[in-house]
C-alpha cells in the first residue's frame, strides 16, 4: 500500500538527504535493531521458552529467507542451528 503523496515523499526525502550520513547510518543501524527486536518478541510470545537457536532462525528467515532458495536456506538454517558462543 502506498498512500503517501509523491510531494510528501519528495519532502521526506529532502529532509533525510539533510542528515549527515553519519546521522543516517544511526538511524538505519536502529530501525534494524527495533525490527530485530519485534521479531524476537513475536518469537518469544509463541513460544516463551525458544532457544537461541530457534531466535537466529527466526531472524533468518524473517529478513533473509525470501533471498535464497530452498536448499541454500536449508544449509544456512543447519549452520544456525549450532550453539554459538
Amino acid at each position: 500500500m502506498n498512500d503517501t503523496s509523491p510531494e510528501v515523499k519528495q519532502i521526506f526525502r529532502r529532509m533525510l538527504l539533510q542528515r549527515s550520513g553519519e546521522e543516517r547510518l544511526k538511524m538505519g543501524c536502529s530501525m534494524h535493531a527495533t525490527a530485530q527486536a519485534l521479531v524476537r518478541a513475536s518469537v518469544l510470545e509463541q513460544d516463551p521458552l525458544a532457544s537461541p537457536a530457534a531466535l537466529r532462525r527466526a531472524l533468518f528467515l524473517r529478513f533473509y529467507g525470501h533471498e535464497f532458495d530452498p536448499e541454500t536456506a536449508a544449509k544456512i538454517l543447519v549452520v544456525l542451528e549450532r550453539n554459538v558462543a
